[in-house]
């Protein structure tokens, strides 16, 4: 015998879909202003490192906008490249997606920042010299572009291959029938884990500290090495990266909510 769960009122349903977390976090930052409000000279560090540290919010989102459009682009072709019947281009794509998801982050952009760059530049005779700007986003790109096409790969998949099929009957081509029928189903499911992906990158573009770009959190690091504030400084860094992704958080739920509407 089987027990269905209770259903839910139209005032519960209200309550549970409330926006909770927003009002903590809301009321956690009316705390730290009051705070701010009543110590002077904690106000003066904190409005010194949010200024000092403002401009590494640009390169932040600069960083995390070019290399997540990359990682989508990658994502979608290693995808289709495992979809692929051809032994040899499956096996390729998935030794990409194998080493890049068996390596740490952290390595990849030291990788691309300190050996790929100089190595471009000594294979073209210094005709090609990529900024420190290229390697991380293409780091961050390719470390990503591998958890992506997995997402891309599932999504494909769960449509069901009759779709393939009624194309293939209306005389498109397979890459037609992947561009018009396919991809746009696929897109809708794939969605949420998308914009995890996005977020997880944001924070992710933290390591693009360890080359030396003033993001967010290199500034934060320089601004304590020249005060000696650790707390201000790392606490303004950690204001500056929720800030963010709860913006983004927000955008992706409201992009899912209205994609879920235009299904049903």
């Amino acid at each position: 015998m089987t027990v269905s769960a209770p259903k839910m009122n139209t005032q519960q349903q209200a309550l549970r879909d409330f926006p909770w977390w927003i009002a903590i976090l809301a009321g956690a930052g009316a705390l730290f202003l009051f705070y701010l409000a009543v110590n002077g000279e904690a106000r003066e560090y904190y409005a010194s490192a949010f200024a000092f540290v403002w401009p590494g919010v640009f390169i932040t989102l600069q960083v995390t906008f070019y290399a997540y459009t990359l990682a989508l682009l990658i994502g979608l072709i290693v995808g289709l490249l495992r979809l692929s019947k051809n032994p040899l281009i499956f096996n390729l794509a998935t030794v990409y997606v194998e080493v890049m998801r068996g390596l740490p982050m952290l390595v990849i952009v030291l990788y691309a920042g300190y050996v790929v760059r100089p190595m471009i530049r000594d294979l073209t005779g210094g005709a090609l010299d990529p900024s420190m700007m290229a390697g991380a986003v293409v780091g961050l790109a390719i470390g990503y572009g591998a958890f992506l096409s997995e997402v891309f790969r599932s999504g494909i998949q769960s449509i069901n291959k009759g779709q393939m099929e009624a194309a293939k009957s209306l005389g498109m081509n397979y890459f037609q029938a992947m561009r018009l029928v396919i991809l746009p189903q696929a897109i809708r499911i794939i969605l949420p884990p998308l914009g995890n992906d996005l977020i997880a990158l944001l924070k992710d573009s933290a390591l693009v500290a360890v080359l030396a770009l003033p993001d967010t959190l290199q500034l934060g690091r320089l601004w304590i090495s020249r005060t000696f504030r650790a707390l201000e400084g790392y606490n303004t860094v950690a204001i500056y990266y929720l800030g963010m992704t709860v913006m983004l958080s927000v955008i992706v739920g409201l992009i899912e909510r209205r994609t879920r509407q235009g299904r049903q």
